[in-house]
């Protein structure tokens, strides 16, 4: 017996991938349906080797159905979501909406499976911000092992994490550069995006931050611990899938590179390449389509007393939005509902 599964957002860049990596995964579905705004009504995505047609979101009864996995912008989950949870169906949220109510569970699987069973408080769960979820994922077997005391990360985040206006802007602003009679101002990016790098990633807050960055501190202490600093500086590059992060790490406890290499390799969700030669490590045009998050250049950092660097990629399509709620799903049905 397996779920009755609704996609809400099927026809974006996200919902799409959340079709494919539940067919991949083999989720146990029973039913699956598309849902999207009334514009999309109709529209044809693959899930697996069938196509379904999207239905209208703002008629659909989610009564009966087990869990949604929501792809759509704040304002829309705002309207829906709650309606989907009263009904009973548990909705797994891909949006910044919920992620900092202190009812709703945060998860990352690979690193706070433990706070799957706090679903119940609103029938909501939320899926972190894509820079966040792969960090995590390398933060915390090594936090179980020397406790983080602090955390400098620097990003290095793809257009697509703008969704398809930005994969867009940055294909027409290169185009556009080696056609001198066309030209292509910034429209989703404040600044032109093709060969060059945007220190500005969502709105700027009073203590001179942006949202991006403040979103990986916030969730980085909800998720593994409220005692860990983070410091951030989020830039958009020029690279179409795939975000990269510089993270220099300070412990309470001395860590060898060579444990942490260790450890690493042996913890979930994570694929060590780190070989001090050309090429021995992994980029962002090397990660798209996989599911793992991808850690390189693991060093002694000799300024601090207990200090590592690394260098971490990951498809932020996948393990930074549908893959980690894909992952939640499975886990809300291995420990929660137990019908597949």
């Amino acid at each position: 017996m397996g779920y009755r599964v609704a996609v809400v957002g099927a026809t974006g860049n996200v919902g799409r991938e959340m079709m494919n990596i539940l067919a991949e995964r083999q989720f146990p579905v029973d039913e699956i349906v598309a849902l999207a705004s009334r514009r999309s009504q109709g529209t044809e995505v693959s899930f697996g080797d069938k196509t379904l047609k999207c239905k209208d979101l703002d008629t659909f009864d989610f009564t009966g159905w087990d869990m949604a996995l929501f792809a759509v912008g704040s304002e829309a989950t705002k309207k829906y979501a709650p309606a989907a949870a009263k009904a009973g169906c548990v909705v797994i949220d891909n949006s910044s909406l919920y992620r900092y109510d202190a009812d709703i569970p945060l998860i990352v699987p690979e690193v706070n499976p433990e706070a799957i069973h706090d679903y119940a408080n609103k029938n909501i769960i939320a899926n972190p911000n894509c820079s966040t979820a792969q960090m995590v994922v390398a933060l915390k077997p090594l936090h179980d092992r020397a406790t983080i005391k602090r955390v400098v990360v620097s990003t290095y985040q793809s257009v697509s994490g703008a969704g398809k206006e930005g994969a867009d802007e940055l294909w027409d602003q290169t185009k556009s550069i080696y056609n001198p009679t066309s030209d292509v101002p910034p429209n989703k990016f404040t600044k032109q995006i093709a060969f060059n790098v945007i220190p500005h990633i969502d709105v700027f807050m009073d203590d001179g931050s942006t949202k991006e960055e403040w979103k990986m501190v916030a969730e980085t202490k909800k998720i593994i611990d409220k005692a860990i600093k983070v410091t951030a500086t989020c830039v958009r590059v020029p690279v179409f899938v795939g975000h990269s992060e510089a993270i220099n790490i300070e412990f309470e406890d001395h860590l060898d590179e060579d444990e942490a290499r260790d450890i690493l390799r042996e913890s979930p969700g994570v694929m060590v390449i780190d070989k001090r030669e050309d090429g021995g490590y992994v980029t962002p045009v090397e990660c798209v389509g996989d599911f793992a998050t991808f850690i390189s250049r693991i060093r002694q950092d000799s300024t601090i007393d207990n200090g590592l660097n690394m260098w971490c990629v990951s498809d932020n399509l996948r393990k930074g939005a549908a893959l980690n709620a894909v992952q939640i799903a499975e886990l809300l049905g291995r420990e929660v509902l137990k019908k597949g």
